[in-house]
């Protein structure tokens, strides 16, 4: 399944932005909690995500202007 790369683009935007809520939201969790450890697993998760997309669009070469 490919993607183009303004869909890549915007998926990176919106995975970015996730990301820095989620940072944002777990200060304000007790450690140790449950909806502590899913915050933080679905922030390693996005991080990944967020990874994969960029190697893909490296792949895909320089943006053309």
């Amino acid at each position: 399944m490919g993607f183009a790369r303004r869909e890549l683009e915007e998926a990176l935007v919106a995975i970015d932005s996730t990301i820095g809520k989620c940072e944002k939201a777990q200060t304000k969790l007790k450690p140790e909690t449950a909806q502590h450890t899913l915050l933080v697993r679905r922030i390693r998760a996005l991080k990944v995500a967020s990874v994969l997309i960029r190697r893909e669009l490296e792949s895909l070469g320089p943006v053309e202007g």
